[in-house]
């Protein structure tokens, strides 16, 4: 039972679309992740996410729209829903995510940018 330093964590990785864990709370996990560029199309069928941007601006693309998510904003993407985060202008966006724990980073979608594990940082 110690605070967690969201900046400090921030300065541990740099990679870009690595989600990163910071802690789990009953079956839920608390991620960290830096965007940049265009993510992958996908749908998680039975996991909500909830996406709040730390810093930068998350453009939320989904089939019929995109929703602007500014710093100090979240967006919850409900179980089902196909969707696709991105970055725009090279602009690096740092997100904190919560989801529970056998999310898939893709959902059924394979792509070269998957991650199956996520660091505890």
């Amino acid at each position: 039972m110690k605070a967690i330093n969201i900046k400090q964590k921030l300065t541990k990785f740099n990679s870009h679309w690595h989600p990163q864990q910071i802690t789990t709370v009953d079956n839920m996990q608390v991620i960290l992740a830096k965007l940049k560029g265009e993510f992958v199309w996908h749908s998680h069928d039975d996991e909500d996410e909830l996406f709040q941007v730390i810093k930068g601006t998350l453009y939320m693309q989904f089939r019929d729209r995109t929703e602007v998510v500014n710093a100090g904003e979240l967006i919850v993407v409900p179980k089902g829903v196909e969707h696709n985060p991105c970055t725009k202008n090279d602009e690096e966006v740092h997100v904190l995510l919560f989801e529970k724990l056998n999310t898939a980073h893709t959902g059924n979608v394979a792509h070269e940018r998957t991650q199956t594990t996520y660091p505890k940082i």
